[in-house]
């Protein structure tokens, strides 16, 4: 096992989990983290990213990513860096892996609806919802609820981008169960998870873009980081045709992001001389991320993404399509709660525990379920084609 850094996370030094387990019912030699991990992988809701929107809902074509995918990637890019700055790598996979369990069907589209249908109890924020299915609706074990998860889990999911300063409702009710010292930044493994996610994404989301025919290579060679990149992977390989090098353009950003994450964390932690992971969280600002220079970079390339894949005339119109299917199957059980399975029957004595039942719910359904579930209590659901 490779040694950690000074303010890495420990699983000997674990604040613990909210239940006592006996040390007789553990399976394996696995630490606390280790554990968590393989808790995330075996779960259901982990299980469901396969079938929940990234960027493109229900998408005809086997190569897009889904939530499932893309946390995969996630994870190979957080460990990578966790091993290079000393972190402990399997809670930074935990955290990458369960980073978007929270998310309902139809990705940020499904989440407005949610928002602007459970608005009256509190509305819907799919990172409070990652924390409420894993320490509430996610429940395998005979004692108690969810998971149990570590301290140190839980806390990376809930401040993975940062101080929480204005929880929601279910975020208020976990942090009441389990205090999670939101006011604080997380763990370096925490900060490292968030931003592989935007590594990930940033990159993925090009080459799915242009596969989805939204793009095309030389539009995202008008961001110049790209271009640049772009460059030298042409010098690189001179003979090869330009169709056969995109992969290589995507590996070409990722590296270099992932070093200039390595080079300005490792600046940051010396310049703030942390040496514990409660002096990462003590330290009162970010410590893990960009440098100024690829930060501005990465803004610029996400303007670009915006701009020509996540608000293009396709994929809004299929948002706005998917967005009405959530609208209308939460109108449903709100008017008729008794169409809910037995096993979600709601409390129909109180509004607001209803309508966070039915978000519950519906927050869990995969985008086909979602579909189906449309078709069975209302009508059609005609879904453009090719997203």
């Amino acid at each position: 096992m490779r040694p950690l850094a000074p303010y890495a996370s420990d699983p000997a030094r674990s604040r613990g989990r909210l239940h006592p387990e006996a040390g007789g019912e553990t399976r394996g030699p696995r630490d606390a983290f280790q554990r968590d991990r393989d808790r995330i992988i075996h779960s259901i809701p982990f299980r469901r990213l396969r079938h929940k929107t990234q960027v493109f809902v229900a998408p005809d074509g086997d190569h897009f990513r889904v939530r499932l995918t893309h946390s995969l990637e996630v994870a190979q890019i957080g460990r990578t860096l966790a091993r290079a700055l000393g972190l402990n790598e399997d809670l930074t996979e935990a955290l990458c892996l369960a980073h978007d369990i929270g998310h309902p069907p139809f990705g940020h589209s499904g989440e407005d609806a949610l928002q602007e249908a459970m608005a009256e109890a509190g509305g819907f924020d799919h990172n409070a919802n990652t924390i409420r299915q894993l320490t509430k609706m996610e429940s395998p074990y005979p004692r108690f609820d969810g998971l149990n998860l570590t301290w140190e889990t839980l806390e990376g999911l809930a401040k993975h981008n940062g101080p929480v300063t204005r929880p929601t409702w279910a975020m208020r009710e976990a942090n009441a169960a389990f205090p999670l010292d939101l006011e604080t930044w997380p763990s370096l493994e925490a900060q490292i998870a968030a931003i592989a996610d935007d590594i990930a994404y940033d990159n993925h989301d090009i080459d799915d873009g242009i596969r989805a025919g939204l793009i095309a290579l030389d539009d995202v060679l008008e961001v110049p980081f790209v271009a640049d990149s772009w460059d030298t992977v042409r010098r690189r390989y001179p003979d090869v045709p330009a169709e056969r090098l995109r992969p290589e353009l995507i590996r070409e950003q990722i590296g270099r992001m992932v070093n200039d994450v390595l080079v300005e964390t490792r600046r940051r932690v010396a310049e703030a001389g942390v040496s514990s992971a409660d002096g990462v969280r003590q330290a009162g600002r970010q410590l893990g991320g960009f440098s100024e220079a690829m930060a501005e970079r990465e803004r610029a390339l996400k303007t670009f993404l915006y701009a020509r894949i996540y608000r293009s005339p396709p994929i809004l119109a299929v948002q706005d399509t998917a967005k009405g299917v959530l609208a209308r199957l939460f109108a449903v059980y709100r008017d008729n709660p008794s169409l809910l399975p037995p096993e979600w029957a709601a409390d129909t004595s109180d509004r607001t525990r209803c309508i966070r039942r039915i978000g519950d719910f519906i927050a869990g359904m995969t985008d086909r379920y979602a579909i189906s579930r449309h078709e069975e209590l209302i009508g059609p659901v005609e879904l453009p084609e090719g997203f």
